[in-house]
């Protein structure tokens, strides 16, 4: 039997996708912060975007605070790419 070995960007994404607001947050905190993937805060925010969706608290906190940082075309493609998301998924 073959043998996939996952980093943890994509072990976090597999997790993301079945649902789980903590994953999604998990996933917002590794690209605003750079842990394992360069950083984007495009992508942070949307990761945090689709966790404040389903009720994290510390989701919205830094949605908010990624959001004074960021021009609103970036996050204009950041609630793009959250809109895709959900609905490839």
């Amino acid at each position: 039997m073959a043998r996939y070995e996952f980093s943890e960007v994509q072990n976090a994404e597999l997790s993301a996708a079945s649902g789980g607001a903590e994953a999604l947050y998990n996933l917002g905190m590794m690209y605003s912060s750079g842990r394992s993937v360069e950083p984007d805060l495009v992508t942070a925010h949307k990761w945090f975007n689709l966790a404040a969706m389903q009720g994290n608290q510390a989701a919205r906190d830094y949605r908010i605070e990624l959001a004074q940082e960021m021009s609103q075309e970036d996050i204009a493609e950041a609630q793009r790419k959250a809109r895709e998301w959900l609905r490839s998924n």
